[in-house]
């Protein structure tokens, strides 16, 4: 077991550092004027993250037998829309957060339009990066674009901007299961999909492969924002990056406010040994998605 998490921390980490080589390669490469724009994107973009969206998408590729040549940009703009949407999100509009990652949100050091400006700039480079790089696989452009168009309809009204919508209009008032199940699904667990399904929009495996992965990220997905949800109430401020017990104090709708901490953690357990399940279909060549999922119900931040 420790052998296997060893072997699955090496690859995250050769990923992940794959990820963030061509983020910093983008914007280096880049006439960086008005330069306080970009100032305000890096920040953001480089204060830490886990990139976990794109190392699903370039692991879940790998597994495809995919080139990760081919989909680093994809991963590389999954990152980018995500990190506006933590911009985004921060505003004293939305969540009014400090912090994030240990570090002052974008709106504290570059002030609110900045920071709005620059959430937008990286939504826009994002798709910019993508469409270019399709264009570079003349005999794939059709699979390039139904990747593209995936984590679009992820990012918008039907997947990460609608929970975000519904989140906001419950605050302070009573959900059902079925309202708070399509806030988290959404909000967070769009992205996650569209990690996978980009990766079956590339390569076009056989049905079985495409629906585990598909299960293994809805169950995922939402086990990430259950854990998210119990961290607000137990982890600690320094190791979070952030001020915890703010969903609380804004009356968000949660899992813990709605079942206990003992029962979401139940719940997350149980979407971890769901998507783990989903990984049978890929023998010993699932085992990193597998460690994934592990990793993400024990994570501490």
């Amino acid at each position: 077991m420790r052998k296997n998490m060893d072997m699955f921390k090496k690859l995250y980490d050769e990923l992940a550092t794959k990820v963030n080589e061509y983020l910093h390669n983008t914007l280096d490469d880049m006439e960086k004027y008005p330069k306080i724009i970009f100032d305000s994107m890096e920040h953001s973009l480089f204060a830490g993250g886990k990139r976990l969206r794109p190392v699903m998408l370039l692991a879940s590729h790998r597994l495809l037998g995919g080139n990760l040549n081919e989909s680093l940009p994809l991963a590389g703009g999954l990152e980018m829309i995500h990190t506006y949407s933590l911009i985004h999100d921060d505003l004293p509009a939305m969540d009014n957060d400090d912090f994030r990652r240990g570090v002052p949100t974008n709106h504290k050091i570059f002030g609110e339009g900045i920071a709005i400006l620059s959430g937008d700039a990286l939504l826009n480079l994002a798709y910019e990066i993508m469409l270019d790089n399709a264009l570079k696989y003349p005999d794939k452009l059709i699979n390039h674009v139904k990747a593209i168009n995936t984590i679009a309809q992820a990012a918008g009204i039907r997947g990460m901007i609608g929970g975000q919508v519904v989140d906001l209009q419950y605050e302070g008032k009573e959900v059902d299961s079925d309202t708070l199940q399509y806030i988290h699904q959404h909000k967070t667990g769009a992205l996650f999909m569209a990690s996978l399904k980009a990766s079956i929009m590339l390569e076009n495996p056989p049905e079985d492969a495409s629906k585990a992965l598909m299960e293994y990220g809805k169950s995922l997905g939402l086990a990430f924002q259950v854990i998210d949800d119990i961290l607000d109430v137990v982890g600690d401020d320094k190791t979070l990056g952030k001020k915890t017990g703010s969903d609380k104090d804004r009356r968000k709708a949660t899992y813990v406010d709605k079942y206990g901490l003992d029962k979401s953690w139940s719940i997350a357990r149980q979407l971890r040994d769901s998507a783990i399940a989903q990984m049978e279909t890929f023998g010993q060549k699932g085992e990193f998605l597998r460690q994934l999922a592990q990793f993400i119900v024990d994570r501490h931040h």
